[in-house]
């Protein structure tokens, strides 16, 4: 019977190890729907951070703005090769609005970081211009 423990120990550690980077991930796909707009309320765990993606054309513009419960790190940014480019990039923000214009398509990440100790809701709102 002790072989069994230890297995059922070590599939359940495995299990761990294989779900544990999913979780961190924190990657989302923008979804226009047929509204052209997306919407989302998240929470962001202590040291995670969310990030929302997606293809956009050019030219074009997107409209941007959340609110937190707590100061989040936030920045849009896309990459060009090894190259990563910040179109807005601030840190400690509980709120703020903007708009994107897409002047190269790219893709393009909304993200939001937590650097505080406590788990935040996040509500952001993208419509596209």
């Amino acid at each position: 019977m002790p072989t069994r423990s230890i297995l059922s120990t070590c599939l359940a550690a495995a299990a761990l190890v294989c779900v544990r980077p999913a979780e961190g991930a924190g990657v989302i796909s923008i979804d226009w729907g047929t509204t052209g707009s997306f919407q989302r309320t998240v929470s962001v765990e202590p040291g995670r951070f969310v990030e929302v993606c997606g293809a956009l054309p050019a030219p074009m513009s997107v409209a941007w703005r959340f609110e937190a419960d707590t100061a989040l790190d936030f920045n849009v940014h896309y990459h060009e090769g090894q190259k990563v480019s910040y179109p807005e990039n601030r840190k400690g923000l509980r709120d703020a609005s903007g708009t994107l214009a897409v002047t190269t398509p790219q893709e393009y990440c909304w993200m939001w970081t937590n650097p505080s100790a406590r788990t935040t809701r996040l509500q952001l709102t993208l419509e596209r211009r």
